[in-house]
C-alpha cells in the first residue's frame, strides 16, 4: 500500500458540476449514490442560494463556504482518463483488465471534500448545448459556476497495489491534455500536478 499527496494547479478554468437546484440533485444524482446516507450531507453542500438558478451547475461548498470537488470526481477523471488510455500501445493503462472496478476497489481519494485553494473570483460560463435528437438539431443554453485557472486542491491518493502507480501517474499527466468538470472537451479543468512530500 501506498499513499501520494498530490498537489493539482488548473491551468484552465474548472466548472462546477452539481446542480444547483436541490429537488434535481436529490431525486437524479442521488438516486444514482451507492451510499443513499450521504446524500443529504451532498444536498446540504449546495447551499440554499443554489436553489435560486435552476439550470446552473455549481461548486458544493463546505460549512465555511468554501467550493470543494468530492473524492468520487477524482475517481471519475481517473476511470474516464484509464479508458481513454486503454487504446494507447504502451501505456500502463492498457493492462489494467476490468479497470473500473479496479479503481473502484484499489485506488482512494482523500478526503472526502478536497477543498479549493486560491480560488479568485468565481463567474459564470454561459455556453450552448447542441444535440442531435430525432426531433432534429436542438440547442440549449448552459449555465457553470467557473473558478478561474490558478486555483489548486491538494488531496491523498492511496493505492492498495503498488502496481497501479504508474497507471496513476500517468492519468494525472493527462490532466493537462483533459481536465475535470463539465465541458472538458473544450479545455475547461485541464490541470498540472506535483507530489507533495
Amino acid at each position: 500500500m501506498k499513499s501520494l499527496k498530490i498537489k493539482l494547479t488548473f491551468i484552465e478554468p474548472i466548472l462546477g458540476t452539481s446542480p444547483a437546484n436541490e429537488d434535481i440533485y436529490r431525486e437524479y444524482v442521488g438516486s444514482k449514490a451507492p451510499d443513499a446516507p450521504g446524500i443529504e450531507d451532498e444536498v446540504a453542500a449546495l447551499g440554499a442560494d443554489c436553489v435560486a438558478e435552476k439550470a446552473m451547475t455549481v461548486f458544493p461548498r463546505d460549512a465555511e463556504g468554501r467550493p470543494f470537488l468530492y473524492d468520487y470526481q477524482i475517481k471519475g477523471f481517473f476511470k474516464d482518463t484509464c479508458g481513454g488510455y486503454r487504446k494507447v500501445k504502451g501505456s500502463h493503462s492498457e493492462k489494467i483488465k476490468a479497470y473500473k472496478k479496479e479503481i473502484d476497489k484499489l485506488i482512494f481519494a482523500s478526503p472526502r471534500q478536497i477543498v479549493f485553494e486560491n480560488v479568485g473570483v468565481i463567474r459564470e460560463c454561459q455556453r450552448p448545448l447542441r444535440a442531435a435528437t430525432p426531433q432534429g438539431e436542438r440547442v440549449s443554453l448552459a449555465i457553470s459556476e467557473e473558478i478561474p485557472a490558478g486555483a489548486t486542491v491538494t488531496f491523498v491518493i492511496t493505492l492498495l497495489s503498488d502496481e497501479h502507480e504508474a497507471a496513476v501517474r500517468e492519468w494525472l499527466n493527462y490532466g493537462a491534455l483533459s481536465g475535470i468538470g463539465q465541458w472538458r472537451n473544450s479545455g475547461k479543468g485541464r490541470f498540472i500536478w506535483e507530489e507533495l512530500l
